[in-house]
């Protein structure tokens, strides 16, 4: 994998709602997927337009806490599987650079709930993830993680692949308005904590996201500092989201959350300026973060 700076695509759940497609709670990414799959590829499309060297594919949303157990049950697996496909597909429509195709493994109890994490269940529902989105991706991607369990339960379900894992932490949004001596995972687990977790099992490279960008450059200094203690050399990324803080936030995923309105693209740019000069490599989007700003970052980004 390339050192040199990589621009991953930005948020899908507002990005489909932006262009018409189906979106709600609780299905939120997953209905376009069921009942629209087109206006998927035209996201996937729109942000390699953009610039985006990998795209993500849209299978954050195809798990029981948002398309209950009965759904997932009957069609999980095909869901992944056409996920996977869309996402290849626009990426090898690509005729004037190679796009990566980054399979998403999300937490499987829900965004922000390190506390329901069950390890049984988890690897079944991980296991059907994989199984359909293997074929068509190129690296895979466990995003928002809130705890350690959570990004192990990744590894062992994607080892066997042989694709190169990407674990991708989210931290606590209070953190940078507090006294804590260090950046926090939701699950108040250590940054460090963490990057040697990925240094342990082979990770290529650890990421933050879905949090505030006010939080990711300790987060991304904490991470340097573990991975120079344990000679490793693992590639850093962000992709923040453009929530207020989420810190309190009990039911993550029940309601549409608004958007903060002082991210736009310049303002969003120049949070990403910062985390490559604190050593990022791979700068992207979470929710609230579109094309708009994939645009302006890829233009950006690689003169930082």
């Amino acid at each position: 994998m390339t050192k040199q700076g990589l621009i991953l695509d930005g948020g899908t759940g507002r990005e489909l709602e932006r262009i018409g497609a189906p979106f709600r709670q609780p299905e939120w990414s997953a209905l376009a997927l069921m009942e629209a799959p087109a206006f998927v590829r035209t996201v996937h499309d729109n942000y390699i337009a953009a610039g985006a060297d990998v795209i993500t594919t849209n299978s954050y949303a195809v798990v029981p806490f948002h398309i209950g157990d009965a759904r997932f049950e009957a069609d999980g697996a095909m869901l992944a599987a056409r996920a996977g496909r869309l996402a290849r597909e626009a990426a090898d429509a690509s005729v004037d650079r190679k796009i990566l195709v980054a399979g998403s493994l999300p937490p499987v109890f829900g965004s922000y709930q390190p506390d329901r994490f069950d390890p049984e269940r988890a690897s079944r529902y991980l296991d059907v993830l994989v199984e359909g989105l293997a074929p068509s991706v190129d690296l895979w991607l466990a995003e928002t993680l809130s705890s350690l369990a959570e990004a192990r339960a990744a590894h062992e379900a994607t080892q066997a692949t042989g694709k190169p894992l990407w674990l991708s932490f989210t931290l606590r949004d209070d953190i940078a308005t507090s006294e804590m001596p260090e950046p926090l995972l939701r699950s108040d687990e250590t940054v460090r904590a963490a990057a040697e977790l990925a240094a342990s099992v082979g990770a290529e490279a650890m990421l933050f996201n879905c949090s505030m960008p006010e939080v990711m450059e300790a987060a991304i200094s904490a991470a340097r500092s573990a991975f120079d203690a344990l000679d490793v050399d693992l590639l850093v990324g962000v992709y923040a989201n453009a929530f207020p803080s989420q810190q309190d936030d009990e039911d993550a995923n029940a309601i549409i959350t608004a958007i903060r309105k002082d991210l736009d693209p310049a303002a969003y740019s120049n949070w990403a300026k910062r985390w490559a000069g604190s050593g990022a490599t791979i700068i992207g989007g979470c929710c609230g973060i579109g094309v708009d700003h994939i645009h302006r970052l890829s233009t950006e980004y690689r003169c930082f």
